[in-house]
């Protein structure tokens, strides 16, 4: 029923003037005040200085964080003009750091193509810090102005002379820490996006520098003169390809058009979308234009080549997709966004010039690379077999309800209450682990499955072997959401999905298994945050009467070192079975006292490097990778 007794007239209208709506809503121009919205902020400034790269008037951008988190983004373009605006009648600068909706691309002559063009970037990112210091390089002379939760503390101010060569923009934040709690920046996923922007710009340097760590400050720069071209074989560089690159950049109807894309043996498809260098997660009309040019010239050149039969259906889609690797980068006048955050592009005359660019280069690489064009429908032909075969198995493993059948893998123990969002589902090594995970759960909302070894490694199988093996569709058939491009999330009857497995290597191969199979054929259960790892304790100390559990390596010598001369007994978990159900229950599925890991991606591309080069068939990627982080588990008892 409806509180008559609120008020509402004009006096509760409320105007949020200047940044203040940023403050007050972050989401809405950052993504929110978590790690990822963290990142964001450094973005929306980096993001500047590219645009003056594609404007072809920088080439040197260096991002540094401070010991105090405080980050410096430095370009060497022309410098945020300084005069007073003609119509304002302040600051150009201050104008741009100050209101929503200003900046140099909006009109003509600024900018022929940036990621910029909502105008609330740096506006916001300024709102957002609890401090801001601007310097610019410009006409020889030196300026500066400093900000404080988006509010000038001083006038634009000349502070120096410099040579007139010398130009371009210093941004200098502090976050306000009051609004992005207990985050911080991870060096690992700077330098990932800033790998992505230097291969989409080419020819510009990127430098990033953290001077957090006490005794070897991180460094390092990203310059690709390959371009694009460059990037598909880095993704590619742990994986047999099936022929050269085939590369195109072009112009069409004003919208400048590269295609980048290789097929390799694998089964994965990695395909990721750029527009004015900002990486469109979500796609948008480029990646349509894209995919439907290939589908179709495909299928035009597998005719020609009587690969195809006259009777035989076109392969689809997904067939003419797997094993590819493809990198499509956009620049356009005037990009639409789907949302400030910029992960879909909505231009539909975009379609059209990247469809052309495609279907013209990928048909004069085929008449010439008969072979390679062979390799890729045979492979197409497999892939649509293979389709139809896990079809089949896949509408036999969606059938069986997890609640229906008693005689599944793994044999199922679940919770008797039916709603999902409170529900838990235990993936469990073992019929040990699983006994007593069973028996020290609480049956409500937790639901228990063992499996009898390990699953198959999905990346080096395809889906119809995938589904036929018994494991996996216990998995399948317990989370009932589906599998590939039929899962459907909303029908996941567990709201976690925990894997929990023994602290040995065996524990942690079986968890790679399963975390290969959720990211390669479930990763919307990812990216919805569903899915966590369980951390159970390595160790069980007792001293004078009392226990305590340990979850590290780093805890035990700390409470060694606590204890001292006094006598104690020390437990090794090497395995869950060796807890009884109220120790499993107390240290590793009490919501109260647990510790959960989620797991989350990211970076796509990275993640898919990751398990490309771990589970793939390539041995030395591996190999290097082994002997490269041999020291660091050097000490470890496993």
């Amino acid at each position: 029923m409806a509180d008559t007794n609120l008020k509402y007239d004009a006096s509760t209208i409320q105007v949020l003037e200047g940044l203040e709506a940023v403050r007050r809503r972050p989401g809405m121009y950052v993504g929110g005040t978590d790690t990822r919205a963290l990142h964001h902020l450094v973005y929306e400034v980096v993001d500047n200085s590219i645009d003056e790269a594609l404007a072809g008037v920088c080439d040197r951008i260096r991002v540094v964080i401070a010991k105090d988190r405080t980050v410096s983004v430095e370009d060497n373009g022309r410098g945020i003009p300084v005069g007073i605006h003609p119509q304002k009648g302040v600051s150009a600068l201050q104008l741009v750091l100050t209101t929503l909706h200003a900046g140099g691309k909006f009109g003509e002559g600024g900018y022929k193509v940036s990621g910029g063009l909502h105008g609330v970037g740096v506006s916001a990112v300024n709102a957002l810090s609890e401090w801001m210091e601007v310097t610019v390089r410009r006409d020889g002379k030196i300026y500066r102005q400093r900000y404080e939760r988006g509010i000038p503390q001083t006038e634009v101010e000349q502070i120096g002379k410099t040579s007139p060569k010398d130009t371009g923009t210093t941004v200098t934040f502090r976050y306000d820490d009051t609004l992005f709690k207990n985050v911080d920046f991870n060096f690992e996923t700077l330098a990932q996006r800033f790998r992505e922007m230097a291969f989409v710009t080419r020819g510009v340097t990127i430098e990033l520098i953290d001077l957090r760590p006490e005794t070897f400050p991180r460094r390092i720069a990203f310059h690709f003169e390959g371009g694009i071209l460059s990037f598909v074989r880095y993704l590619n560089r742990n994986r047999t390809p099936l022929h050269k690159p085939i590369y195109v950049e072009k112009a069409v109807d004003g919208v400048i058009v590269e295609v980048a894309l290789q097929y390799t043996t694998g089964y994965s498809e990695t395909v990721l979308a750029f527009a004015n260098t900002i990486n469109t997660v979500d796609g948008g009309m480029h990646l349509t234009g894209f995919r439907s040019a290939l589908t179709r010239t495909i299928n035009d050149v597998g005719r020609k080549l009587s690969a195809l039969k006259e009777n035989a259906p076109n392969l689809s889609g997904d067939d003419v997709r797997e094993g590819l690797t493809a990198v499509i980068s956009v620049k356009v006048p005037d990009p639409q966004f789907e949302s400030q955050t910029k992960v879909k592009l909505m231009n539909p005359e975009v379609k059209w010039a990247v469809e052309a660019a495609t279907s013209e280069a990928v048909a004069e690489f085929f008449e010439t690379n008969t072979r390679a064009a062979r390799a890729i429908i045979n492979k197409g032909l497999t892939a649509s077999k293979a389709r139809a075969a896990a079809r089949k198995a896949r509408e036999l493993v969606i059938r069986k309800s997890a609640l229906e059948s008693m005689t599944l893998p793994g044999k199922l123990a679940d919770c008797s209450s039916r709603d999902p969002s409170r529900s838990e589902l235990f993936i469990v090594e073992g019929d040990s682990a699983g006994g007593s995970a069973k028996q020290g759960r609480d049956r409500h909302f937790q639901a228990i499955l063992p499996l009898r070894g390990k699953i198959l490694n999905t990346e080096r199988a395809g889906l119809n072997k995938i589904l036929s093996n018994k494991e996996v569709q216990a998995i399948i058939s317990a989370l009932g959401c589906g599998i590939g491009e039929q899962f459907n999330l909303d029908n996941l009857r567990y709201n976690h999905i925990i894997i929990m497995t023994d602290a040995d290597v065996d524990g942690a191969h079986i968890t790679t298994l399963l975390l290969t199979f959720f990211f390669r054929y479930m990763q919307p259960l990812i990216e919805q945050g569903h899915l966590y790892i369980a951390q159970p304790p390595l160790y069980l100390v007792k001293t004078r009467g009392k226990s305590k559990y340990l979850y590290s390596e780093e805890e035990l010598q700390q409470m060694l070192a606590e204890i001292g001369d006094q006598k104690y007994t020390l437990q090794r978990y090497k395995g869950l079975g060796e807890m009884n159900p109220q120790q499993l229950w107390d240290t590793t599925m009490d919501p109260q006292q647990r510790t959960l890991v989620q797991v989350t991606i990211e970076d796509a591309a990275e993640a898919d490097q990751v398990f490309s080069m771990l589970m793939g068939s390539e041995v030395p990627p591996r190999r290097r990778f082994i002997q490269s982080h041999a020291r660091e588990v050097q000490n470890l008892d496993v």
